[in-house]
C-alpha cells in the first residue's frame, strides 16, 4: 500500500536566515536549497558567506541573496531586510540562527561591552528580525518564525552568564511572541539543540551532533503538516550529560 505524505512543499517559499556563513546556519541553509527555496542569508564572514551562498544555489535553491554586515548595527539589519525583500519578495519563513559568545568567563569578569555585544547580536538582532519580518508576514495572514536557541536556556551553567541570559530572553520573547502572532496565522516556533560539533565551540567533539542533523530537525519543523506547529523542540547529542 502507497503511504502518501502530507509534509509541506517548501520549492519556492522565501527563507530569511541569520548566522549562515558556518555551523547550523551553513546546513541549514543548503539542507533549505535541496528543496528550492528562494534564501536570503547574511553573515559576518563575507568569503566564507559567499561560499555558502554559491553551494546553496548548486545544490538547487531556487535563488539566493546574502550581504555580509555585523548583527550589532539595527541599520545593517533593516538594510539588508529591504535588499532581501526587492530581491526574493516577502519573507514566508525567518530563522533567527545567528549567536555569539564572546568567550566563556564567570560573571564578575565579563565587561559592559562584552555584555552589551552578546545582547545586541543574541536579543536585540533577532528581536528586529522578528518585529520587520512580522510586520510584512502580517497582511497575508501566514508566515513561520524560527528561533534557533540553546539548551543553556534550560540550565545555569557557569561561565556561561551573559549568552544565557541573552538566549533565556530570546526565549520569553519567542513564547510571548508566539501569542500574539498565532491570530494573524502565524507559526512561531523554538529550537533547542545542545551540544553541536561546529567552530562556535571552542574544544573539538566530535561525539556531539552533527550541524546538518540539527538542519533536518529545523527542516522538519518547516516541512511539517500545516495543520499543527511546533512550539518548542529541544534536542542533545546522546553523550550529553550537563543538564
Amino acid at each position: 500500500m502507497k503511504v502518501m505524505s502530507n509534509m509541506q512543499n517548501l520549492r519556492n517559499r522565501v527563507v530569511f536566515l541569520s548566522g549562515a556563513s558556518r555551523g547550523i546556519g551553513r546546513a541549514v541553509a543548503l539542507r533549505l536549497a535541496q528543496e528550492e527555496v528562494r534564501i536570503a542569508i547574511c553573515g559576518r564572514d563575507a568569503k566564507a558567506l559567499g561560499e555558502v551562498a554559491r553551494e546553496a544555489e548548486s545544490r538547487g535553491a531556487s535563488k539566493v541573496f546574502s550581504k555580509t554586515f555585523e548583527l550589532a548595527l539595527d541599520s545593517a539589519i533593516l538594510e539588508f531586510l529591504q535588499e532581501a525583500r526587492e530581491s526574493l519578495g516577502v519573507p514566508d519563513i525567518l530563522i533567527n540562527n545567528a549567536g555569539y559568545n564572546e568567550r566563556k568567563a564567570p560573571v564578575a569578569e565579563v565587561t559592559t561591552d562584552e555584555f552589551d555585544s552578546m545582547m545586541a547580536v543574541n536579543l536585540r538582532a533577532p528581536f528586529i528580525f522578528m518585529r520587520e519580518v512580522l510586520r510584512a508576514m502580517i497582511p497575508r495572514g501566514q508566515g513561520h518564525i524560527v528561533n534557533i536557541l540553546s539548551t543553556t536556556c534550560h540550565s545555569s551553567n557557569e561561565n556561561l552568564g551573559v549568552y544565557t541570559a541573552a538566549k533565556t530572553g530570546l526565549a520569553g520573547l519567542t513564547g510571548v511572541l508566539r501569542k500574539e502572532a498565532r491570530p494573524q496565522g502565524i507559526r512561531v516556533s523554538a529550537i533547542y539543540p545542545g551540544g553541536t560539533h561546529t567552530t562556535f565551540r571552542p574544544n573539538d567533539r566530535p561525539d556531539y551532533m552533527k550541524p546538518e542533523s540539527v538542519a533536518e530537525a529545523v527542516y522538519a519543523t518547516l516541512a511539517l503538516p500545516d495543520d499543527l506547529v511546533v512550539h518548542d523542540l529541544t534536542f542533545r547529542p546522546m553523550v550529553e550529560t550537563n543538564f
